[in-house]
């Protein structure tokens, strides 16, 4: 590990959990699920799970169960919502972590049983085989070896599922028309002991307040459906960071904390300071080369940059390969030395070029591309703006070459 790499990304854990504070202090009794998919954000889901735990969220929630197994494997034993499956996806090994399945069809539940049916089936075997005085059999190539581990502790609990109702995003869930058959098979499979149904729950489209409530009404309708067919989830969520900050209504048992973990705002024009949240990454490379250039010196591919007197050129080590957005050249803030420029020229697979002017510089001076305004550096915001996007793909998108430092 040097000292000073060239692409570093350090991550604040006290803003972590200054975060969750922060949240936890406006939904009131509502728990709080971190959510820690793609790598946290690209921040590190595990760093990220162990921060956001300590400072009082009781849920874990990750797109699909690989995700879910590495926090496992990690020591997160809180529980774990996973929600985005393949269609040969193999739910066994979710059952055997103990990892909740979110579901959205007949099929999905029907494959959720068969896994239950399959994992209390081996745990059978193992324990015939252990009285006979038999090793246990071979398990299957998918099961991870942490399974193995704890599988006795699981099997004897029916696999755990939520059922994802879609109220108007358009994306995952069962829609209306489905409801009644997902809702009576979900019964059907729990009264069997089969799979346990423990939580219902939905997506905002964050269209505007209107369409949110509209979208809470058609969630309020399928919970008393859910519960016209017998189920009795116990945890009923449905507002990620955006609502569970501004419409209470929508708040209910869980909310579930996403880009507010990591300290940014969900809003357009809504600084996180104004939010009360701080951000926890801050993203910087290092100037690998400096040179004097004459005016009407070119400056990377396509010269859609050209210096317009003598200038200093600096040369950083970052590029696209490493998540730098290319759509930032010549538009996206970085900050040197106390001062803040923007990126000249375009920005290639590994590098990029700022023109300081005059301006005194050095190989070896930091340059961070953003963090904490507060401290003064640029917002991902800004980075966001330059690229045309938003700060979740930003942040999200920041490759594997950049070095993780997690301070405490």
């Amino acid at each position: 590990m040097s000292e000073h790499p060239l692409r570093l990304a350090t991550i604040d854990l006290a803003a972590v959990r200054h975060n969750v504070l922060a949240v936890k202090a406006v939904v009131g009794d509502a728990d709080v699920m971190a959510v820690v998919k793609a790598g946290g954000y690209g921040h590190g889901a595990a760093e990220i799970a162990r921060a956001a735990v300590t400072a009082g969220a009781t849920w874990l929630g990750v797109a699909d169960v690989d995700e879910g197994v590495a926090l496992r494997e990690a020591g997160l034993t809180e529980p774990i919502l996973a929600w985005l499956h393949g269609p040969e996806a193999y739910f066994d090994v979710a059952i055997r972590y103990g990892i909740d399945v979110g579901v959205s069809s007949v099929a999905q539940l029907d494959a959720v049983a068969g896994a239950a049916r399959r994992v209390a089936g081996d745990a059978v075997i193992d324990g015939a085989e252990a009285l006979a005085g038999r090793p246990s059999g071979s398990e299957p190539a998918e099961t991870p070896a942490v399974g193995r581990q704890t599988r006795d502790d699981h099997a004897a609990t029916p696999a755990r599922v939520q059922i994802k109702v879609d109220t108007g995003l358009g994306r995952n869930g069962a829609v209306e028309a489905d409801w009644v058959a997902v809702f009576a098979r979900a019964a059907e499979l729990e009264a069997g002991g089969v799979l346990s149904v423990v939580g219902i729950f939905s997506h905002l489209s964050n269209a505007s307040d209107d369409d949110d409530l509209e979208q809470l009404a058609r969630f309020e309708s399928a919970v008393e459906q859910a519960r016209g067919a017998g189920l009795n989830p116990a945890i009923i969520h449905l507002a990620a960071t955006a609502a569970a900050l501004r419409l209470a209504e929508t708040r209910l048992s869980l909310v579930r904390l996403g880009i507010g973990l990591y300290g940014l705002s969900p809003f357009d024009g809504v600084t996180s300071a104004e939010l009360g949240l701080r951000p926890a990454m801050t993203l910087e490379g290092r100037v690998i080369a400096v040179k004097r250039v004459p005016p009407e010196s070119g400056v990377s591919y396509g010269y859609t940059y050209r210096t317009t007197t003598e200038s200093t050129l600096a040369l950083v080590g970052l590029g696209y390969a490493d998540g730098i957005p290319r759509l930032g050249s010549n538009r996206a803030p970085v900050w040197i030395n106390g001062n803040t420029y923007t990126v000249t020229g375009r920005i290639a697979m590994d590098q990029f070029v700022v023109d300081m002017h005059d301006d005194a510089v050095e190989v070896g001076d930091r340059v961070v591309l953003f963090g904490d305004p507060a401290e003064g550096y640029p917002a991902v915001e800004e980075w966001a703006e330059a690229a045309e996007t938003i700060n979740y793909e930003i942040v999200t998108r920041i490759g594997p070459r950049f070095e993780r430092r997690y301070l405490a």
